[in-house]
């Protein structure tokens, strides 16, 4: 390339800049397309490099996004704690309204929240799924310290109210958003209405029968 902007980094500070870069041209795509719809030659183009000189900073495609799904959780979590941590009490209904709402608020994190143990952990190196996973665990760790404290939910308890939350968030926006071909059949036929859905409402609904039933006088 005769940009010198895209030249080989050599410094330390240089190849973090040129990582970021590459992060943000797929967080842009990825946001714009869909995650399924973006290749390594979308995201290399964007940041004006060729495909193997991209592969230099990030070992696939799949990289990439599982660094922006553990930077997703990171977001999410800190946006989420803040929220509890301002109550002093909640339903079992105001938690699952504040895990619902803030998912719903982040569409590219719910589409990486799918596609992460479908696609992207399945073509990354060992290591990155590892360090993934760590990094998950950390903030899965902080989102239960506050279901504990305000629902006195036991850690599994707290995990799988975690993990219902995100799987459903993932799921329900993949719903949410049909290609242009689908949502033209669901709008057109009423026996197809079932079909729209509306993320945020769903999981309220379904996260405070879950969280009522958890935390349920036997």
């Amino acid at each position: 390339m005769s940009d010198p902007v895209f030249q080989r980094a050599r410094s330390a500070h240089a190849k973090q800049a040129r990582e970021e870069a590459i992060l943000e041209a797929a967080r842009t795509l990825g946001a714009e397309r869909g995650i399924r719809e973006v290749t390594l030659t979308d995201i290399a183009a964007a940041v004006g490099m060729h495909k193997s000189a991209l592969l230099r900073y990030f070992e696939t495609r799949e990289q990439i996004f599982l660094r922006l799904t553990a930077e997703g959780w990171r977001e999410w979590s800190a946006e989420l704690c803040a929220d509890l941590g301002r109550r002093g009490q909640a339903s079992p209904a105001e938690v699952a309204g504040a895990l619902a709402d803030t998912l719903a608020a982040r569409p590219l994190f719910c589409d990486l929240l799918a596609q992460a143990p479908l696609n992207l952990e399945r073509n990354v190196s060992i290591e990155s799924v590892r360090t993934f996973k760590l990094a998950t665990l950390r903030e899965v760790g902080l989102i239960g310290a506050e279901l504990h404290r305000l629902l006195g939910l036991a850690e599994l308890e707290a995990v799988d109210t975690i993990a219902t939350a995100t799987s459903l968030a993932g799921a329900l926006w993949q719903m949410a958003t049909p290609g242009p071909k689908l949502a033209e059949l669901y709008a057109s036929d009423p026996l197809l209405g079932h079909a729209v859905v509306e993320v945020a409402p769903r999981m309220r609904r379904v996260l405070t029968a879950y969280l009522a039933g958890l935390t349920a006088t036997p």
